[in-house]
Parts: structure tokens; sequence; C-alpha cells
């Protein structure tokens, strides 16, 4: 490994564009875990285009000595395995005259936002030099030339391909390492800065992982034994995943016709005793608002995973937004209590789905979690997660309890939940308003009754610190917060570093406990500042819309906010806090 001039903290940024079939995407990978292999951290984040399969793709990966968990303000080396169909990640690919643009002249131009930008391009005919090898393939070549120039060697490589195709047997790993040394030999004499440095080898604590994989982990930690759902990008991968290894704590998914059967087939086995859930996007979300409304009603826990993307209807499957905070929030008819979680990294889906379920249990609540694209689909290295306490256990009615009410007034709002079947415990549970014994009822008095209850047992449980994620100087120590939520996290805390590095304090507040609200801890948070920037990928300023419907703040609030595909990166939320100095 060479020793790198790259920064250690913003490392370096490379993409990987292609048409379908190219290989982009699996070049990328393979990239990735070569580096952190090697001791490296590193994040994977993908572009496509709206194709249910194939077509154009982008690997854009950023490598650094430390975590990485938001993408970079620009790339140092850009590489047009072909260039079909690029122009439509244009204004992703962000260069610059100090980017290095490699591409294959055949077929098709780079797209205007790279020919004009001013960035060293460099033509090499990556397909015919791939043609010199039987079985050949243009990814691997690329894969070899980005490989030298960062300072890799050609072991550290073939390594990973051949873990890779070790099914596809001793030729297709020996085509891939002649394409590799191929584009080794084609790097020489090309001048490009950036190399890195890393160890020989990595912590063995580290994981590679998706935000998705994540997710379905952390369900499983938590107690989840019954999934239904029905596929939908981004949030596939999470019933990919779940499907065997549910299978190996003796759990089940099935996948359901629809959205509206999927959730209410998690209602059905959690009201029989199964900690259960499912995973949608924003399209599944609008289909199971009413399930959820039922499920608030019966008291029934389940965790619905929302991996949102950008809308409204269909809009953009594949790329990331934070657009569904609203009807998360507030999707449900009547007054209907819920909770609402965020998580705010590829490793913290994890953490929030464990805790998600923790909390949907102990409340007999439905429990929301709102991920995205960018954290679904992306892939990083972690340190491996602790076995937390966090796994779901509900209060259960005892046997013979006379008269048996499910929905008693009880203390703390938490009435004994019985398992079908119980003797003595036979209730009905619907989403009619009820008595406590769970008798259907119009009355006002049981009706005001239910609705504190529901309300009360969620706004006075005790969350601890997880609620938020608050981080930088306390009160008297700096006068500007970011206060952001979910995937943009990890750029507002990198943000608020390079701040600090140059004497600028900044504070880092972050819900993941969306619903309930915190008022008193989020004042808090926010004691003693004088100016607070909300951060944000919608359109129209959800977050800070519900911000101030839901908490008093000392100072007006200021907005950085847009809507997908483009996400909001540390250098953008860097200029904003100077320009307002």
């Amino acid at each position: 490994m060479v020793t790198a001039a790259a920064n250690p903290r913003t490392g370096v940024a490379v993409a990987f564009v292609g048409s379908g079939g190219a290989g982009a995407l699996t070049t990328g990978n393979m990239l990735l875990e070569a580096a952190c292999a090697a001791g490296l951290h590193g994040l994977l984040t993908r572009t496509l285009g709206p194709q249910i399969r194939g077509g154009e793709a982008a690997a854009l990966l950023r490598l650094a000595g430390q975590p990485v968990e938001c993408a970079a303000d620009r790339l140092d080396l850009l590489i047009g395995i072909d260039w079909v169909n690029a122009e439509r990640f244009g204004a992703e690919l962000k260069v610059d005259p100090a980017t290095l643009v490699i591409g294959d002249p055949e077929g098709a131009e780079p797209p205007p936002a790279v020919t004009g930008s001013g960035a060293r391009l460099i033509t090499l005919p990556l397909t015919e030099m791939a043609k010199a090898v039987e079985g050949g393939r243009p990814n691997m070549v690329a894969l070899g030339l980005a490989g030298r120039l960062l300072g890799f060697d050609i072991e550290q490589l073939t390594a990973v391909v051949a873990d890779h195709l070790a099914e596809k047997g001793a030729a297709a790993i020996a085509a891939s390492r002649s394409g590799i040394e191929i584009g080794f030999a084609a790097a020489e004499g090309i001048e490009f800065a950036p190399r890195l440095s890393a160890s020989e080898s990595r912590s063995s604590r580290r994981w590679l992982l998706s935000g998705n994989e994540a997710t379905g982990l952390g369900a499983v930690r938590g107690g989840i034994r019954f999934a239904a759902a029905y596929p939908i990008t981004p949030a596939t991968e999470i019933l990919e995943w779940l499907a065997p290894n549910l299978a190996k704590v003796g759990g089940l998914l099935l996948q359901a016709e629809d959205e509206l059967a999927a959730i209410n087939m998690i209602v059905g086995a959690s009201y029989g005793g199964t900690p259960s859930l499912t995973a949608t996007s924003g399209p599944g979300l609008s289909l199971m608002v009413e399930a959820l409304g039922l499920a608030t009603s019966a008291e029934v826990p389940i965790v619905v995973v929302d991996v949102m993307r950008g809308g409204p209807s269909t809009g953009i499957p594949t790329k990331s937004e934070q657009a569904d905070l609203n009807i998360a929030v507030y999707g449900m008819h009547g007054d209907a209590p819920h909770l609402v979680l965020a998580p705010q990294s590829v490793g913290d889906c994890l953490f929030t789905t464990q805790w998600a379920t923790y909390l949907a249990e102990a409340l007999q609540a439905p429990a929301l979690v709102l991920s995205d694209q960018f954290m679904g689909q992306s892939r990083t290295s972690i340190e491996r997660p602790a076995d937390l306490a966090f796994v779901g256990k509900r209060t259960v009615a005892a046997q013979g309890a006379t008269p048996y009410k499910r929905y008693a007034l009880a203390a703390g709002g938490v009435s004994p939940m019985a398992i079908p079947g119980t003797p003595g415990c036979q209730y009905t549970a619907d989403g009619l308003t009820h008595t406590e014994t769970g008798t259907p009822t119009s009355g006002a008095a049981h009706h005001l009754a239910q609705l504190d209850k529901r309300r009360d047992k969620l706004d006075g449980f005790d969350y601890g610190n997880h609620w938020a994620t608050i981080e930088g100087p306390g009160e008297g120590q700096a006068e500007t917060a970011v206060l952001t939520w979910g995937s943009l996290t990890g750029a507002a805390r990198e943000a608020c570093e390079r701040l600090a590095a140059d004497g600028i304090a900044v504070r880092l507040v972050s819900p993941r406990l969306l619903l309930p609200t915190r008022p008193n801890e989020m004042a808090a948070a926010l004691a003693g500042v004088k100016r607070i920037l909300v951060v944000e990928q919608t359109h129209g300023a959800q977050f800070l819309r519900y911000l101030r419907a839901h908490y008093d703040f000392p100072v007006p609030l200021e907005a950085l906010n847009r809507p997908g595909p483009l996400p909001i990166t540390a250098g953008e939320i860097c200029r904003a806090l100077r320009k307002g100095r």
C-alpha cells in the first residue's frame, strides 16, 4: 500500500459509471472490500436509472482512514467503463479541474457535466483492452486501473475477486486477474496524487454491510420473529436478508400479495403474540395507513420500516429523499399516538430498528422506522456492534385475571395484553372506540379515557439519551447549532468537524426519536444557542415545519433544504454556516 497524500478524514472519492451489464456496481463493491480488508474505511453509494432491472448505473465510493458516513463533496477519480446514458447522472458526478477522468472513447461521449468541468480527461479503450484476455471484462480492467492509482497491489484486488467468483471457477478468476493486470499496466505513468495508506490487515471486529442488512439484523436482535411484506424499491433487500435469517431463529417471512395484506398479517401475528415487522417505501406506507390506525386503537405492537425514496407517487424509486416525514408523523386519521424513529447512519439502522422493536413491544404501539435509500442501499464498514439488551418484551396478562380488562387505565398506560386462548382473558380487539374491557362504545367519557391512555403511555416513557445525538460544545461554548435528522446526520457531523478545525464551534443535534416529541430535552440540547440551521432532504421543508409545530425555539430557524436525488454534502452545510457568520 502506497503512503498517501490523501487527507485521512476526507479521503479519496472514486466513481465507476457504466451501462447495464458493464459491472460498475460490482467494480465499486470489489474496490470497497479490498480497501476495508487493507484497514481503510469506506462508503459505497449507488445511483441507478428507474428500470426494474438493468440500465445504467454508477458506483460512488469514498475511502478514508476514518469512518465515512456521507457522500464526498467532489470526485477525485471518475472511470467510465462506458459512457452510455451517463448524462443521466451528470449532476451527481461532481467533477472539477482537479478530477482525473478516464473513460472508453467507444460508443458514447462523456456527459457535458464532465467535459465542461475542466477535468483532466484521459481516454483508454477499456473494452478493446479486455478482449486481449479470453473471458476478459472491461470492468476488471477498470478495477486494476483504479487500484494502482489509489495505491493497492494486485494481490489485494485479486483476493477479493477470487472470493466473489469462487463459484464460477478458476477460469473466471484467472481472466479477471489478467484484466486487473492490464489495468495496472495502463495506469503506469498516469499522475494521480491522492493515494491511500493503511495497515496490512483490518480489525477482525469490523463489518461490511448495507443499511438494509443492518435493519434486518436489528429486527432479529430486537425479537422480531415474523415478517410479511410486498417487495418494493429500495426496501426489498431487508426482506431478502430476513427470509433466510429469520428461519435460523425459528421465525418466518411471508411475501404478501400487496402492502395492505402485509400490514394486516403482521397485526394479526402480533395479536397472536409474535413480534412482527413489515418493510416498505412511500407508496406502500400510504396503503398501510388505515391498518396503522387499527394497531394504534387496538394497542397491538408492530414495526413498519419505511425506506424512503423520491416522491410523490412512483417518484424516483432509486433515489433518496426524506419527504415521508409528514405521512409518518401525521398520516393517520384521528388522534393516533404512535412511535416514529429515524436511524442516522448505516450502522445506526441496526440499533434504531432494534430499539424500535423494543419500544413497540414495551409500549404496545406501532413503531415506524424512517430509513432512506441512501442508508438502505449504501455499504460501509463499521466496528462490530455490541450485543445490546434491547429485546422486545410486552406485558402479558396472567391466566384467570377476572374480570379481564384488556384496556385498563393502568399506571403508565400499558395494560397487560393477553395471548389468545389464555383462560379467562378473552377480549375484543378492533378499531372501534372501546371500554376498558374492549366492549365497543360511543360514550364520550370512554373515548377520552382511551385517547388519554394511548397518549400518556408514550409521552411518559423514559427514552433516555437515545432520543437524539447531541455532539459538540455545550452551553456557553457554541452559539450555532445544526439541527438535522436521518441520513444527513453524517454530513452535518463532518461539517461540524471541519468548522471546529477552523476554530468555529457548532453543536450538532439530530433526533432519533421524532414522535413522541421531547420538548424539555430539545430545550436543554439547544441551551445557549443563538443560531439554528435546519438541514433536510425535502422540497417543502417538512422537518423545519414539524419542528416549529412541536417545539419552542429561542431564535428563528434557518433552512438548508433540497429534495432528492442530490444529497446535501458536508461542504454545503459548511458554506451555509459560514455565510451567516
